[in-house]
């Protein structure tokens, strides 16, 4: 019996170029109007006991090369708790290999967070006790950019992720959050909600979410290079959002992001922004050494290069922010491969540990306040 892998879903995507028995040669569709491709998420249905060979090829043209080596894909059979599958990269193909335990085993590049899930954490946190909810605006396809608000305090904090679509873990990471904040026995959520206002915005891109992109929107833009100048045409979904920091100010902000290549959670600030004042970077300093020492998922040796000064890119939120409100704003990245200092050779990064690093953030945000 041949397999047969699908990925008509949300957020799905790969293209079955042949199959012959429990082996397949696969490649993964590009972003629309773009060409960024990494991100997969397929269906496979096989029998139990089956040597399942999946090669997914033309890598190497791929978004970020660097992130295949030392990759394991995720799998699980029943959508719920995901692990790694023995994987190898040669070349320009990932070749995955399992021995199946069911008729069903769904594989992606990180465990998802569908829409439906979004829409279920939305309306969850929309119920509870002190909770605002806003839409924003509405996405190229008409989605809606769904914002949270809570807390009583001065402090305006924006937390926001997906901007770019396939890095999953950053709407982990808000689930996470969100659980934290609206739990009404959380001593630091108490705390926060006392201390500071909270805008939250879980997903800014759920077109991309829903198509299987990687980085870009449904006009194949990276709204993360949208923040000098966005516009209704190309990036409503990054116009929305900076609209109402416009209204509410920013004092602190967090752009939550994965990372193909780094084994590691670090930050990325705004060194290089043309206004920099020495007490800004002071406190990203000092939230980024607190952090480090709140849990030992997160470390400061491997991260990106720091930008000369002058020379940030203000196209990005975190600079765009730093230098339009003075905010103390940063962008964290989790791994799509395995936490070089803590690895979890089941689990590698998993849904959990991005749900933990979450309450890591907010508590040590507390601390900072």
């Amino acid at each position: 019996m041949t397999i047969s892998i699908n990925a008509a879903f949300d957020s799905g995507n790969i293209v079955v170029e042949s199959l012959a028995g429990t082996s397949a040669r696969l490649s993964i569709r590009k972003d629309r109007e773009s060409d960024f491709f990494q991100w997969f998420h397929f269906r496979v249905a096989c029998a139990a006991g089956d040597a399942l060979d999946l090669a997914i090829t033309g890598l190497a043209d791929s978004a970020y090369p660097d992130g295949w080596p030392g990759y394991a894909a995720c799998a699980s059979y029943d959508r719920e708790h995901w692990f790694r599958l023995d994987t190898s990269y040669d070349a320009g193909t990932l070749t995955i290999r399992h021995t199946a335990e069911g008729p069903l085993l769904w594989i992606a590049y990180f465990a998802p967070y569908s829409m439906e899930r979004h829409h279920d954490l939305i309306a969850s946190a929309a119920e509870c006790e002190g909770v605002a909810y806003r839409c924003l605006g509405t996405s190229l396809e008409g989605q809606p950019i769904d914002c949270l608000e809570m807390g009583e305090g001065p402090v305006q904090v924006w937390l926001y992720a997906r901007q770019h679509p396939g890095e999953s873990m950053a709407e982990w990471w808000m689930e996470g959050a969100l659980d934290m904040l609206t739990d009404p026995a959380d001593p630091h959520g108490r705390s926060l909600r006392r201390k500071c206002r909270f805008h939250i915005v879980p997903n800014m891109n759920p077109d991309g979410s829903r198509r299987g992109h990687l980085r870009t929107n449904h006009a194949g833009v990276n709204l993360n290079r949208e923040w000098h100048a966005p516009s209704a045409e190309r990036s409503p979904e990054v116009l929305c959002v900076r609209n109402a920091m416009d209204e509410s100010g920013v004092d602190w902000a967090m752009d939550v992001h994965g990372d193909e290549a780094i084994p590691a959670v670090f930050l990325a600030g705004f060194e290089g922004i043309p206004s920099l004042k020495p007490e800004q970077q002071e406190k990203f300093l000092a939230f980024q050494a607190a952090l480090a020492a709140a849990t030992p998922d997160f470390q400061t040796e491997l991260g990106y290069e720091s930008s000369a000064p002058g020379q940030a890119n203000l196209s990005m939120s975190t600079t765009q922010l730093a230098e339009r409100h003075g905010a103390v704003s940063m962008t964290i990245e989790m791994p799509f491969k395995d936490n070089r200092d803590l690895p979890d050779p089941v689990q590698g990064w998993s849904p959990d540990r991005s749900k933990l690093l979450a309450r890591a953030c907010l508590e040590t945000l507390d601390r900072m306040l």
